[in-house]
């Protein structure tokens, strides 16, 4: 009998997810912000400090209605890179971001919080190189990491928000006097999304 009761809710429940899915809703727009780039190296001999940098690219949402859980995902050039201190030169590269985050929205229809987290790769497009007769500095073509953000979505179509993201790979090598050095980047982001 308690088979048969668990099978009745389990049932219950796909159903209802089956519908919530099928009335979710789909938006399509623009998102665009600000960078702030960071790179960790494993070595203390080459300091460097942030690079700024802007983002933008079409996004798409996914949400399902009544509960306000679902996902987004963008396809977004972005500039990131850094500025050694030690060569007083900046490197920057020119990338395609592309993050899924799984988003949840709370809050009144004309004002609503969210939480977005998730994964996402780097694609390098352009740039990101530094040659100099003590420093040499290679940006990788491929990184990856993990999204976290949060903000407020404005009349159902505006979204500004905050996001960071942390390296998982070593996406830069680097030497310098003989020394051997990889780096983690990481990018803090404002951003602002217009959906239709």
């Amino acid at each position: 009998m308690k088979k048969i009761i668990g099978l009745l809710f389990a049932g219950i429940a796909i159903l209802m997810l089956g519908t919530a899915t099928a009335n979710a809703q789909v938006r399509f727009g623009v998102k665009g912000g600000l960078n702030l780039a960071s790179v960790k190296f494993s070595s203390d001999v080459l300091k460097t400090e942030n690079l700024t940098g802007f983002q933008i690219g079409p996004l798409v949402e996914f949400m399902v209605p009544y509960v306000g859980i679902g996902f987004d995902a963008a396809i977004l050039y972005s500039q990131k890179g850094l500025y050694s201190n030690t060569d007083m030169r900046s490197i920057s590269s020119d990338n395609l971001d592309i993050p899924v985050n799984f988003k949840w929205k709370f809050g009144l229809p004309i004002l609503k919080c969210y939480l977005n987290a998730g994964p996402y790769v780097s694609l390098r497009v352009g740039g990101g190189d530094l040659d100099k007769l003590q420093t040499q500095i290679k940006s990788k073509t491929f990184a990856a990491g993990l999204n976290f953000g949060a903000g407020v979505e404005i009349f159902n179509s505006v979204q500004v928000g905050f996001n960071y993201g942390l390296g998982l790979t070593e996406d830069y090598s680097a030497s310098r006097l003989g020394d051997v050095m990889n780096g983690k980047s990481n990018l803090m982001s404002v951003t602002a999304a217009l959906l239709f």
